[in-house]
């Protein structure tokens, strides 16, 4: 039987409470102390076995040998069977999609039916979901349509009103005329959209700034949007915003000391994204020899989201089929030379765009079945996420002075995919009783 992903957030369920008065200092808070019979800590290269983490509060005070002695009256969790690691980040989420069914009206339906409250409803299901696999940390790369919906559940799970992860949000993201859904109506009728649309650099800078007046932690940008394949069987994606046009976004979001992320599949979009500055990009299908230079030269993030582009094919012989067997071929091989380039590669899944009933850990089997180390594979989703979103040392990590987001699997980690899997439908435990 498979040991549940016992999800242990101390900082997000609020389980230490100080004491509260006018006159006395708080009393500190209590210790506890997790054995663990394997610890993966995020960023060293070799698991250690048989170690302690010491906690007090939301943070690690120390991590030791199991033979340090534990002070009377620590509470003691006993997770000497299992192989612990910090709290895994998902660093390519949508809480407000569904995996929506083609058949039943699709991302079209989703936008026309669903109303914003029951969009609401299923993305605070969507982020319980997440942090019941042992996510504690996602960034959610725009609300498909839903505004700030993002920001206002962030702000939810802070305040304890909801359970859920750490939520970084780029909010309604931003794309250009002719470059996002809905399409193909009336062309008289005034369809809304999933991103917000501008045209040049000053509306595009002014559609950074209202989001970023809004909360958003990132900015999110299309710079591709259909793809097809070409008469010469060669994958080709429609660009959007100019180099211009992001640059002033880039430009705008880095003032506020933020950070863009770009969608990009191949072509004149992906080298717009990085000639502009885009601090990461995102699917990255189809990448030159050149573009994978650049990238590593200028330090771009690389978060590649394989999974989502193997299901849902549609027949082969169809445009569409073409299409979608052409971006798995290309991002294959686009994925190995990024790692044989060491590009900073970080865990990504599409969730939403992928349903949520679905485990949230499968990225880890796609990226190593594609040659990357399980080890690598459990850094993209901890310590090197976590630079990637400014809060090293803070999360992604057991060490002292992280927070103390831990979750235990069975198995080494060469099996943590396997078993994080195995766990996308079971439910978590707290440390703490709150």
């Amino acid at each position: 039987m498979r040991h549940p992903f016992a999800c242990f957030t101390l900082a997000l369920t609020g389980c230490c409470v100080a004491a509260r008065g006018q006159s006395a200092p708080p009393a500190p808070a209590p210790l506890t102390a997790i054995r663990a019979g394997t610890l993966i800590d995020g960023t060293s290269d070799a698991p250690r076995k048989n170690q302690l983490i010491f906690v007090r509060g939301e943070r690690i005070e120390k991590v030791a040998d199991a033979a340090e002695k534990i002070p009377a009256g620590a509470k003691v969790i006993d997770l000497s069977s299992a192989t612990v690691l910090p709290g895994l980040i998902d660093s390519h989420t949508h809480i407000f999609l569904w995996g929506e069914d083609p058949a039943k009206g699709g991302y079209d339906a989703n936008i026309l039916k669903a109303g914003i409250a029951l969009r609401a409803a299923r993305a605070t299901a969507a982020a319980r979901r997440a942090l019941e696999q042992g996510f504690t940390t996602l960034r959610d790369v725009e609300t498909e349509g839903a505004g700030y919906g993002d920001v206002e559940i962030k702000q939810a799970i802070e305040e304890g009103t909801i359970p859920g992860p750490r939520i970084f949000g780029a909010t309604r993201a931003i794309s250009t005329t002719g470059g996002y859904n809905l399409e193909g109506y009336a062309p008289e009728l005034e369809m809304p959209k999933g991103a917000q649309i501008v045209d040049g650099p000053v509306e595009a800078r002014k559609a950074a700034r209202q989001q970023l007046e809004h909360g958003a932690d990132w900015i999110k940008v299309y710079m591709t949007h259909r793809s097809w394949v070409d008469k010469q069987g060669n994958l080709v994606s429609q660009p959007t915003l100019t180099v211009e046009e992001l640059k002033a976004i880039v430009d705008e979001t880095h003032g506020w000391q933020k950070k863009v992320a770009c969608h990009a599949y191949n072509g004149i979009g992906m080298q717009r994204a990085l000639d502009g500055g885009c601090d990461s990009i995102e699917h990255g299908l189809e990448m030159t020899d050149a573009q994978i230079a650049q990238m590593a030269r200028q330090g771009t993030w690389y978060c590649p989201t394989l999974a989502p582009y193997y299901g849902d094919w549609a027949p082969a012989d169809t445009p569409a089929g073409k299409r979608d067997r052409a971006r798995a071929a290309v991002h294959e091989i686009t994925f190995k030379k990024a790692l044989k380039a060491h590009l900073k590669i970080v865990y990504g899944t599409d969730m939403g765009g992928i349903p949520w009933s679905e485990p949230i850990a499968q990225e880890f089997k796609r990226m190593v079945s594609l040659g990357m180390a399980p080890m690598d594979a459990i850094q993209s989703a901890t310590s090197r996420a976590a630079e990637m979103l400014d809060m090293k040392g803070e999360i992604g990590v057991i060490a002292a002075g992280a927070y103390a987001e831990v979750i235990a699997v069975s198995g080494d980690h060469r099996g943590v995919g396997r078993s994080a899997e195995g766990c996308g439908r079971t439910r978590t435990r707290a440390v703490c009783d709150a």
